[in-house]
């Protein structure tokens, strides 16, 4: 036994972990963040106020610059909801890279507020956000688990099937 954890042993010191950048990750996932979309009213995407930035809320958004609209649960499934969840993770980190330059200044997804457009009688919010919150742990690892509030709404602006705000820990 001693000559095979001696052999361990020497093939784990010359070995070293390099941890993957949220970028690198990304493009391991084979996402490319798109330009960050306007705000559609008086408002601004991003509020930084000491190491923290405040997104407002934005939808899923697809590359050819239509939402993902409808009701989940009626117009739409669970999965076609989380989908667009995860459409609107992606939108926020272009946010957020625009407001950072890098997304290796964020120390921690601190909070996500996700809204559902369902009909009363859906109660899968959680599902849906999901698509989110799955997508910030697969980019950020343990940065990326956060607090969360999944709720359904009567309407959305525009039909969208998913609205989601977020605050941000940055370091720099």
């Amino acid at each position: 036994m001693k000559k095979y954890f001696v052999l361990f042993a020497v093939i784990a010191v010359g070995y070293t972990v390099t941890a993957q950048t949220p970028e690198e990750k990304l493009k391991e996932l084979g996402v490319v963040l798109p330009t960050a979309s306007k705000p559609i009213a008086n408002y601004v995407n991003a509020v930084r106020t000491g190491n923290l930035i405040f997104l407002a809320g934005k939808g899923p958004k697809r590359a050819d610059g239509t939402d993902v609209t409808g009701k989940v649960g009626k117009d739409l499934t669970i999965e076609q909801g989380y989908e667009a969840a995860k459409l609107v993770a992606i939108n926020q980190l272009a946010v957020l890279k625009a407001a950072l330059g890098d997304l290796k200044k964020v120390k921690r997804i601190v909070k996500v507020l996700g809204m559902v457009n369902c009909e009363s009688s859906f109660t899968e919010q959680p599902k849906v956000i999901n698509g989110f919150s799955d997508f910030m742990v697969a980019v950020f690892g343990e940065k990326g688990k956060h607090a969360r509030s999944a709720v359904g709404m009567h309407a959305l602006p525009n039909n969208i099937a998913v609205e989601i705000e977020l605050i941000v820990e940055v370091e720099d």
